[in-house]
């Protein structure tokens, strides 16, 4: 077997190789679409349903995640200083999160404002309103025949 050979065969195992890949690819596309348009019948068939499932779920996520989404609101200096004066996108850690959760909750309780605990339900329920106006504009197409 000469070093051609050798070359040949390896060219036609990736050659193999790739159209498999190629071939499961196509197969992976086909299955999301299609579960997809499956998930879209199904708000356009239960409209009320779907959006207040849409509500809550995106509303659980953003609860858990609002640390964090604050966080970084605060790190990208959308949310101005602290009560202290410090500009929040100055801090790191827990008081990053801390003062962006209260400047979403209109300040430190200690200032007048509702603190982090409001800060918290002002993210989650955007995210729950978020979730719940994507479900009821997917929701109000029509069914097709």
């Amino acid at each position: 077997m000469s070093v051609w050979d050798i070359f040949e065969s390896m060219g036609r195992g990736i050659d193999s190789g790739l159209r498999a890949f190629v071939s499961a690819g196509d197969a992976v596309v086909t299955h999301v679409g299609d579960a997809a348009q499956a998930v879209e019948d199904t708000v356009k068939e239960n409209p009320v349903a779907s959006t207040v499932l849409a509500a809550t779920a995106t509303g659980g996520i953003a609860l858990v995640a609002a640390p964090a989404i604050a966080a970084a609101a605060g790190s990208a200096g959308l949310l101005g200083a602290a009560s202290t004066g410090t500009a929040i996108s100055t801090l790191h850690g827990a008081a990053l999160t801390n003062a962006s959760l209260a400047a979403l909750g209109g300040g430190a309780v200690a200032a007048g404002g509702g603190g982090m605990v409001v800060g918290t339900a002002v993210v989650t329920g955007t995210g729950a309103a978020l979730g719940g106006g994507a479900a009821a504009a997917i929701g109000s197409g029509t069914k097709d025949s």
